[in-house]
């Protein structure tokens, strides 16, 4: 009775983390990047908003074509990032809350919002 009574706990406790998902393998799978934005080569900020809570990181993430972010002028936008960005991440802290556009003066057709609450 006892090997019975050990064998049916052993299968409901299969059931419940199976049922959980506990062992699966979702490795295949990438996390999301958490409040990135990235500067692709077909010349678009994705994605083109993107929401924080006040005082979050957000990390511009360049790839191989060079890109530049420059913020509209107002109080609480965090500091422009210059230059010719490729293959480089920058980070820039969003404090204050508000809506914060920005442009990529290379590709000035490239527009995106950060937006913090």
């Amino acid at each position: 009775m006892l090997k019975r009574t050990n064998g049916l706990a052993l299968a409901a406790l299969l059931g419940v983390l199976a049922a959980y998902g506990c062992g699966s393998d979702d490795s295949t799978s990438p996390a999301p990047a958490a409040n990135t934005v990235d500067a692709t080569p077909s010349l678009t900020f994705t994605p083109a908003t993107l929401q924080v809570s006040t005082g979050a990181t957000v990390t511009f993430a360049f790839g191989s074509v060079a890109h530049n972010v420059f913020f509209t002028p107002q109080a609480g936008a965090p500091a422009d990032i210059p230059g010719n960005n490729a293959n480089t991440s920058v980070t820039r802290v969003f404090a204050t809350a508000g809506s914060y556009q920005y442009t990529c003066h290379i590709h000035p057709a490239m527009q995106g919002t950060v937006v913090v609450q």
